[in-house]
């Protein structure tokens, strides 16, 4: 009977940690370049009574075990790198990639980190830098008398100078992949780090090797499907309401074997 109660519990707990992935993923339904996150759970052990197989009398063999669990745990959150909805902005410096792989900016200690949030700007050196302005690895400078900038597919960035007809490159955009893009270690800001887990960053040009390519004047917004998140939202809830009849049946059960005489 107190199995039952210690069961529902971790039930209980399990649904609240998967409404606090529903209500962070719906919370960045609009920020750009997010990934939105699933929970993934696991039961407990369990308390085996008879193990399958065992001889039940003579020569007959149980063709089941009994056995009785323990509850669930949530074990991981992995995130979802399917492509957002691409949004025309018509700012020059927006950009997003159609396809894998992350742009990568140096952090404010000089580590690398990486990101999908193309949202550019240009700092007062001129540097290309995200929002906080973090710059793009390599550095890209633009001129401050250039006209336009214009960001090709393959990533090569060049810009048009008054009085002069030829457009001049002045630098190119690298995108960072990962063996395993899921060991990510989230860290806000848009910026996700290396792990162990994730392996390595593999540096390249956009377009080569499985690399995504390069879209100017667009931003990639977060990949959460707000309906989804909201029928996940109504399952975990009826989900924790389950569980609470469970320890209010557990209770009423075991008021009454209290009670007996």
């Amino acid at each position: 009977m107190f199995r039952s109660l210690h069961i529902a519990a971790t039930g209980m707990s399990a649904q609240e940690s998967q409404l606090d992935t529903i209500s962070n993923n719906l919370a960045n339904s609009n920020t750009v370049g997010f990934k939105k996150q699933r929970a993934d759970f696991q039961d407990l052990v369990y308390q085996t009574i008879r193990a399958p197989g065992v001889q039940s009398g003579g020569a007959n063999m149980s063709p089941t075990g009994m056995q009785v669990g323990s509850g669930v745990r949530m074990v991981a959150t992995s995130r979802q790198f399917t492509q957002g909805p691409l949004q025309s902005t018509g700012n020059p410096l927006d950009v997003a990639i159609e396809g894998t792989g992350f742009l990568v900016v140096q952090m404010p200690d000089g580590t690398p980190a990486y990101t999908r949030a193309g949202a550019l700007k240009t700092d007062a050196q001129g540097r290309l830098v995200t929002s906080e302005g973090m710059p793009l690895e390599p550095t890209i400078i633009i001129p401050p008398d250039a006209a336009t900038v214009n960001f090709a597919a393959d990533g090569v960035v060049t810009v048009t100078v008054r009085n002069q007809p030829q457009p001049i490159q002045v630098g190119q955009v690298q995108l960072a992949s990962f063996i395993n893009p899921s060991g990510l270690d989230a860290v806000g800001h848009n910026l996700l780090v290396a792990t162990g887990a994730s392996g390595d960053p593999i540096i390249g040009q956009p377009g080569v090797d499985g690399r995504g390519t390069i879209a100017q004047s667009m931003l990639e917004h977060s990949n959460v499907e707000v309906v989804s998140e909201m029928i996940g939202l109504i399952t975990a809830q009826r989900a924790y309401e389950v569980n609470t009849k469970v320890i209010t049946a557990a209770d009423e059960m075991l008021r009454n074997v209290t009670q007996m005489r």
